[in-house]
């Protein structure tokens, strides 16, 4: 059949609303709506994948609009009473948008539409209950509550159409498995209804569509109401994306002097401002919230300096007379709170800003109005995420979106090289589903019976069973979780009528259940001058850090913590100036290069090496590279240094088929090209076998291109290179549960799981270890304990792939197709290009003897400043191991000593000054505390507070524990390192 065009798709539907179509002033259809308007007109379920722009709202809309006022208008009919259609997005936000833009189209049909997510009030809930509307636009939790409510549920049998917004949000995570038990549970209110998936591009569009329509024990899959279409507008031929590595200038050098960064970040940063001032409205997105924040306070400084002296940064000389418009950028993510979101929103919208640093809360569609340009600081990781981000620009039907990715150099510059030639060949990773969740089950056979007051166990199981994540769930397996749901007095099970029947704990779990999101505790951060809260901040950021007095950095401002209420949850903060203020750290929030990806820059820089093996200059490599991929020969000539320095050295290059083992003294490093996850199951592997093989505790660090251990002594490359080559691939599953057993991530993922089973009170992270321990014993072997393995598994390592390389290692056949290994004489350019400086290893929590002896002689060798701060004439530097044990200043004999880090001169300069700010003020109170530790404490008092990340506070804590056997001291340090190693990256 002709593929509909112009006005023809527009000819599907009905009188009114072509009529609305005209007033609204749509004449021609977007690429989209000619595709997708025929068959959604004609009742069918549809997958419909376009770029952010092209009208996917109205495309999915239209269709469901004329339903609706076809029904409404049919003689002789029954009207419908109660709701035709769902909207259903992942986020609040996007709620409030969907509604300002469907509003008007509800208003001109005669529609009515209304929102229902957790802040709307209990007026308008019973409203809706009592006066339904026609279209309803909800969040995956909204929809779990009124499922339950009987006028709701009543409401809920009308319910003919179902619109997924971001339905790839909502694919690759247990939101959306718990979803599609929510459809299957909608379907047995409202029977057959049509599903529409929204998203801007997705890597497994059959997979994904599955996922919404569900796949039915009774109806064969793509058959029926389970059947769908796809309809695909590709993205990466609409977006004009270029890499880039700004080269500094002069200019970059007076401005780090000004902004007390150093000089590549200060090229990043003019280079982002340049972008903006050439653009009317530019979104500059950042992969983690603490960059936002640290790159947002830098342009806030700028801007304030021009507001203030009336001189641009862009330009070399400003007339007295002239006055310069500061570039006004501000800071967006999801920490803040959600009335200062609405007003930089809404300021940006307006053209008040020029521009927002903004993390994935503006990837999924908010509207903000028209964007021209979009910046990604920093590579993108996945190629899904570049398009979603830079999908953002050119929102005007059918432009094409440009966009620049600011890289660092290196592996940075080469991964997003890798990822925008991907992006343009449309090679979308796939969606990762959860398939089986256990927990997912658990809450939804709970919803299930809240729906009904009682059910059949077997009409429970085929309903679950009916969503595609749980196709696969067997009855056996189905069983232990109503069993653990029974035990833990969330149902009755009543076996000899095997019905599943309400218990006292049913409504209580269910309603504080609703999310699937796990539970962290967060901070109100409230302003005590404007009274009024301005975001939150992660437990473990309080707990470890947040007391009265320090600073931080948030909304780009800076502020210091007044008081931090532990009963409220708030911590209450006064604004301040004051650049040395630390980022806020939030949790879990790196985003995983996939294979593909990482595999690519492998290749690239096996091109490299065998070009310049052939006799090629860098300079003609470059060229040649810059030729194939959306990058200047400058960055792409800075991105290859390490492997041409590499190459020069004499060193085998680890490439997407070479793995390449090196090590020096107590570090090995395996440099492998495959992403986070396989070097993550690979870094996993090798620490528990080498470990069990020497006998003591391996740390390791990974990375997407290399994975470093610190190991004990006797171990070399060889003894990796030995692991790899006779680990039995067919039983990496088995090592890997072993090596998991008693871990941290397992801990933490358990408690979730057993807060969403109701076997435990929520867990809250940060309040002490909550019995890990005693909760791995009690639940092991039960399907909470094997959905927290399952989960870690998920979302962390790949171990089919794994045992796929380590297969290929072991081939033996010495062909180039597979992996091979080499192993570097000693550490090589490629090997430490990645390690960011001051980074350390996440240590095992068991430290063993032999760890404990590596730490103390690393602490002894370390260097540390001593100063008098009685005479405050006396400065030295030296080694731990060289401090008396009882330190005194040879110049007045005071035993008022400061020990600082070496390169803390600040601080020492802080103490001697005359005058003070109120940096210099902290700084100064900072180290009269590091001296009475020394005074009370002598040498003990030194070492605590040379290792890593340990102030004078921690190392008080420490010291006061009054271990008197030293290893146990060293195990309190070592604890220390080990916190500051998760979120070093937070204070760098």
């Amino acid at each position: 059949m002709a593929e509909p065009s112009g006005m023809d798709a527009f000819a599907h539907l009905g009188s009114e609303v072509r009529e609305a179509l005209s007033d609204q002033g749509f004449s021609t259809p977007t690429e989209p709506q000619r595709k997708a308007i025929p068959p959604l007109a004609a009742g069918k379920n549809a997958l419909v994948l376009a770029p952010t722009g092209t009208g996917k709202t109205e495309t999915a809309m239209l269709p469901v609009f004329d339903a609706i006022v076809d029904d409404r208008d049919a003689p002789g009919d029954q009207p419908r009473e109660g709701i035709s259609a769902l909207y259903i997005t992942p986020l609040r936000a996007l709620n409030r948008d969907m509604m300002d833009r469907l509003e008007w189209w509800g208003d001109r049909l005669d529609v009515e539409v209304a929102v229902r997510h957790g802040d709307t009030t209990q007026y308008e809930r019973s409203k809706q209950a009592d006066d339904p509307p026609d279209v309803l636009i909800t969040t995956p939790e909204s929809l779990q509550a009124i499922l339950t409510g009987s006028k709701m549920r009543l409401a809920l049998e009308d319910v003919a159409h179902v619109v997924i917004d971001e339905v790839h949000e909502l694919a690759s995570a247990k939101r959306g498995a718990q979803l599609t038990v929510g459809l299957e549970r909608l379907r047995r209110v409202a029977g057959s209804f049509q599903r529409v998936g929204l998203s801007a591009t997705v890597g497994s569009p059959d997979e994904v569509g599955r996922f919404l329509v569900g796949c039915g024990r009774r109806d064969p899959e793509r058959e029926g109401d389970r059947a769908f279409e796809t309809v695909e507008v590709a993205a990466g031929t609409r977006t004009d994306v270029r890499v880039l590595d700004p080269e500094i200038t002069d200019r970059d050098s007076r401005l780090a002097g000004e902004l007390a960064i150093d000089e590549t970040t200060a090229s990043h940063v003019r280079t982002i401002r340049e972008i903006v001032g050439q653009n009317e409205s530019t979104l500059i997105f950042v992969n983690t919230r603490q960059t936002a924040e640290a790159l947002g306070s830098r342009f806030k400084t700028l801007a304030e300096r021009e507001r203030t002296d009336g001189t641009d940064d862009d330009t070399t000389d400003t007339a007295d007379d002239e006055t310069v418009d500061p570039t006004e950028i501000e800071v967006h993510h999801g920490s803040l709170s959600k009335d200062v979101r609405i007003d930089v929103e809404d300021r940006f919208k307006t053209g008040e800003l020029d521009g927002l640093v903004c993390t994935s809360s503006m990837e999924l569609g908010i509207d903000v109005g028209r964007v021209d340009h979009v910046v990604q600081y920093g590579s993108p990781r996945e190629v899904a995420r570049l398009l979603q981000r830079v999908g953002r620009a050119g929102h005007r039907r059918d432009l094409v979106s440009e966009g620049t990715v600011v890289t660092q150099g290196g592996d940075d510059t080469l991964e997003a090289m890798a990822i925008t030639r991907r992006a343009g060949a449309e090679l979308v990773e796939p969606a990762n589903i959860h398939h089986g969740s256990l927990d997912t089950v658990a809450n939804q056979v709970v919803g299930l019976v809240m729906d009904d007051g009682e059910i059949h166990a077997r009409e429970a199981y085929e309903t679950v069973t009916n969503a595609y994540p749980f196709r696969d769930l067997s009855e056996p397996r189905f069983q232990e979780v109503v069993r653990e749901l029974d035990g833990n007095r969330l149902l009755w099970l009543d076996e000899e009528r095997d019905t599943l029947e309400k218990s006292g704990g049913t409504w209580q779990y269910f309603y504080a259940n609703l999310s699937m999101i796990p539970d962290e505790s967060t901070y109100e951060v409230y302003d005590m001058s404007s009274r009024r809260g301005i975001g939150t901040l992660d437990e473990r950021f309080v707990v470890n850090f947040a007391g009265p007095g320090e600073t931080f950095i948030q909304r780009g401002e800076m502020w210091r913590i007044t008081a931090v209420d532990e009963e409220e949850e708030r911590v209450e903060v006064t604004p301040i100036e004051d650049p040395a203020g630390e980022v806020p750290s939030w949790i879990g929030q790196e985003i995983p290069v996939p294979r593909p990806v990482a595999e690519e820059v492998g290749r690239l820089r096996g091109e490299v090496a065998a070009a310049l093996a052939a006799g090629s200059t860098p300079e003609a490599v470059a060229n040649d590279l810059a030729g194939r991929y959306p990058a200047d020969t400058d960055t792409v000539t800075t991105a290859i240094e390490s492997v041409t320095d590499h190459v020069e050295a004499g060193h085998p290059v680890p490439t997407d088929e070479r793995i390449v083992i090196e090590g020096s003294a107590r570090t090995v490093a395996v440099n492998a090209t495959f992403g986070h996850e396989v070097n993550e199951t690979l870094a996993r592997l090798l620490a528990a076998l080498v470990g069990q093989r020497a006998g003591s505790s391996v740390g390791m660090d990974v990375d997407p291109y290399r994975i470093e251990f610190e190991v004990p002594r006797g171990v070399d490359p060889g003894t990796f290179r030995e692991v790899l080559e006779t680990t039995d691939p067919d039983r990496l599953e088995a090592y890997l549960e072993l090596a998991l057993k008693n871990s941290d991530a397992l801990k933490f993922t358990l408690a979730q799981v057993a807060a969403k089973f109701g076997s435990v009170k929520r867990y809250r992270e940060g309040r002490g270890k909550f019995g890990g321990d005693r909760l791995l014993a009690a639940l092991e072997g039960t399907p909470v304990h094997d959905e927290a393995l399952r989960e870690v598994f998920h979302a962390d390592l790949a171990v089919e792939e794994t045992a796929g390389i380590l297969a290929e290692i072991q081939s033996g056949d010495g062909s180039s197709a597979g992996t091979r290994l080499a192993t570097a004489r000693e550490r090589t350019p490629l090997g430490t290009a990645g390690r960011s400086a001051g980074s350390e290893f996440l240590v095992p929590e068991n430290a063993d003897a032999d760890v404990i002896e590596t730490i103390k002689e690393r602490i002894r060798n370390d260097r540390v400043i001593l100063a008098c701060l009685h005479c405050t004439d006396w400065k030295h530097t030296t080694k731990v191991r060289r401090v008396r044990d009882q330190p005194e200043c040879p110049e007045c004999g005071s035993t008022r000593i400061a020990a600082l880090n070496p390169w803390d001169d600040e601080t020492v300069a802080a103490v001697r000054a005359t005058e003070k700010d109120d940096e210099q003020e902290r700084r100064t109170k900072r180290a009269h505390r590091a001296a009475s530790l020394v005074q009370t404490h002598g040498k003990r008092a030194v070492i605590a507070m040379a290792a890593r990340g340990v102030g004078p506070h921690n190392a008080a804590r420490i010291i006061n524990k009054l271990r008197e056997d030293e290893e146990e001291f060293y195990r309190d340090v070592l604890r220390q390192e080990r916190e500051y190693a998760r979120t070093q990256s937070f204070w760098d």
